[in-house]
């Protein structure tokens, strides 16, 4: 009969008994399964992460405008990660940079929510933000 309308006979459940056939055309089963998949793969919403780093000694003038950056990757959907760096002897004061932290996050507080919370990861303080 797949002869006759010149299609593909394609087994569909072989361990059944008896084995499943069916007749159809098989390489445009195939097309449209890949077609399927690309327009998954289409669909799928990929996050981004911005990066802002800053160090333990900026000045008040320099932080307001990376928070001010940091406010409008929020608003723009993305998520934002800020690092600070802590350089030589600086390591000592970490209840500065923890300080400068709790800063950042108060005046970000109402673009975006911490998602991450204050992780030490060697010389560097790191949280992440994402929009609200």
């Amino acid at each position: 009969m797949a002869k006759e309308q010149d299609l593909d006979l394609v087994e569909v459940s072989p361990k059944t008994n008896p084995p499943v056939c069916k007749i159809m055309d098989y390489g445009k089963f195939k097309y449209q399964l890949a077609k399927k998949a690309h327009e998954a793969k289409k669909k799928q919403a990929v996050i981004q992460i911005k990066e802002m780093k800053l160090g333990l000694k900026i000045e008040e003038h320099d932080l307001t405008f990376k928070i001010k950056h940091m406010k409008e990757f929020l608003s723009d959907g993305y998520k934002v990660k800020v690092i600070i760096m802590f350089k030589g002897r600086e390591v000592l004061h970490m209840d500065m940079g923890e300080k400068l932290a709790q800063k950042v996050i108060d005046s970000v507080k109402d673009a975006g929510a911490l998602e991450q919370k204050l992780k030490f990861d060697g010389r560097n303080i790191v949280m992440i933000f994402a929009p609200l």
